[in-house]
């Protein structure tokens, strides 16, 4: 559904707030299978706002052919992303020949959301929020974010790796999932099993990352 609601005040006030975990700008709709991940960043995180139109530096030069915009761009993330993402359109009106389009993504309640580039492909790339940046999720973000919609409490046993964990923690600010199965001495899929369910039972904090995901305590 798209409207006309937002005016140039507020369109330049949004816009000086620069980009970041809730914003992203572009300056044009070319190559929309890319702009996805960000649709599905949002979508897997607090929602956000896609702004077609402004520069980087947050300059608005808008873009002719709205409607053809608009129209790529809610074809992309039909075809694309994947389950179906819910959103909204604004449109401002610059002059006769450009204006700007704000997509309004909110946070999904069937996550984790993917780009899939064709339909045999399987799970597609799932991307989250950090700050500025889509990053692209890991098995165990997007491990968290599925078993984060069951809304149930999670328990755990406290033993030997555990407990190498805190201490490693209570020296150190954050720690890795290859840190923690060299620290405990463990397979790396138990390593995994565990910083997860530590996640889910709100005792850690995972902060992506394009190189390796971040475990801190809460």
């Amino acid at each position: 559904m798209t409207s006309i609601a937002v005016t140039f005040r507020e369109l330049k006030k949004l816009v000086e707030q620069g980009e970041g975990a809730r914003l992203e700008f572009k300056r044009k709709a070319a190559h929309p299978d890319k702009i996805m991940k960000e649709v599905v960043a949002f979508a897997n995180t607090d929602g956000g706002t896609l702004v077609i139109g402004v520069d980087d530096n947050g300059t608005i030069p808008g873009v002719s052919a709205l409607e053809e915009e608009e129209f790529v761009l809610e074809k992309a993330i039909e075809k694309y992303c994947y389950p179906a993402i819910a959103y909204s359109i604004e449109r401002v009106v610059l002059s006769d020949r450009a204006g700007v389009l704000l997509f309004h993504i909110l946070p999904g309640t069937e996550k984790p959301y993917a780009v899939r580039n064709n339909l045999q492909e399987e799970g597609g790339k799932a991307y989250v929020r950090v700050r500025d940046r889509s990053v692209q999720a890991s098995r165990e973000v997007r491990q968290i974010l599925r078993q984060q919609k069951k809304d149930k409490s999670f328990r755990f046993g406290f033993g030997d790796k555990e407990k190498a964990l805190m201490q490693y923690l209570d020296l150190h600010q954050s720690i890795t999932l290859s840190q923690f199965a060299q620290v405990a001495a463990i397979p790396r899929s138990i390593a995994s099993r565990t910083l997860v369910l530590l996640t889910l039972a709100g005792v850690l904090r995972i902060v992506p990352d394009e190189g390796e995901d971040h475990y801190r305590l809460t």
